[in-house]
């Protein structure tokens, strides 16, 4: 087994440790991996193509992938708005895609008890369509044998007068459970410390039940980011990190922290 990268990890001060990892919806290639292992304690592994995607180049990689000892943090791309305001049962479809999500996860070789980030981009308060999906998988990946997480925004939206409310605080409050993982995005600076290869504890995150942290995005969002703009490439992108071998130096990706080297259990 391969030692811990020192890069990999930050110890605070009285602290828990934190990991740094990274996801991309790009799979940077076999030989990539040693070099990235150096810096990155675990990956985002997607189990269905990833936002804006038609193919899924993750799958068949867990074995390369745990082979150079990286931790998981396994993905499923949830529905967008107004696909579930188009279904004549969201719940139902929430179902499904647990289905999905749990027999290519056993697939895969992840075992049992293995979480399961849902992505669900789309932030704010969620709609009762939203929100009957969201429960209804989390419901279904719980009863298959598996762990439930969901990967939502932990940015402060209005809510009503003198009121916010993040997606994560919203879900939390719905779900009735405490097995709920969450990994959350919240890029903006701060408390973001943008394209940043140091693992900032997740809880620092504006969110403190998060088990995960993406603190940086690939492309930047200028809105949120213009405080540590110097922070990411002059594209506006989060590269690896310099030194990076030509093979990489061009992915894009996004950054996480997370409170485990290995988020998803999924080793």
């Amino acid at each position: 087994m391969l030692a811990t990268p020192i890069y990999a990890q930050t110890v605070p001060a009285g602290g828990p440790r934190s990991y740094l990892g990274f996801d991309s919806n790009e799979y940077p290639g076999d030989g990539s991996l040693g070099e990235l292992r150096k810096t990155f304690a675990f990956a985002g592994y997607w189990l269905n193509a990833p936002p804006g995607a038609d193919t899924n180049p993750w799958l068949g990689k867990r074995a390369t992938l745990a082979a150079r000892d990286f931790g998981f943090l396994v993905l499923y791309n949830g529905r967008l708005e107004a696909e579930l305001k188009r279904t004549p049962s969201p719940r139902r479809l929430g179902e499904q895609d647990a289905d999905r999500a749990t027999t290519t996860a056993a697939h895969e070789g992840f075992p049992r008890g293995t979480v399961i980030f849902l992505d669900q981009e789309e932030g704010g308060r969620l709609l009762d369509q939203q929100m009957d999906y969201v429960q209804a998988w989390i419901a279904r990946v719980i009863n298959n044998g598996f762990r439930a997480g969901v990967y939502c925004s932990g940015i402060p939206v209005k809510d009503g007068k003198d009121k916010t409310i993040t997606t994560a605080e919203h879900i939390r409050e719905e779900a009735h459970s405490t097995e709920v993982a969450f990994f959350v995005y919240n890029d903006a600076c701060p408390p973001s410390p943008g394209c940043a290869y140091r693992a900032p504890a997740p809880a620092a995150s504006g969110t403190p039940f998060a088990a995960v942290w993406q603190f940086a995005q690939s492309p930047r969002r200028k809105e949120y980011t213009a405080r540590c703009a110097a922070t990411y490439s002059k594209d506006g992108n989060c590269h690896p990190a310099t030194g990076a071998s030509a093979a990489i130096s061009g992915a894009l990706f996004d950054l996480d922290s997370a409170t485990s080297p290995d988020p998803s259990d999924g080793r």
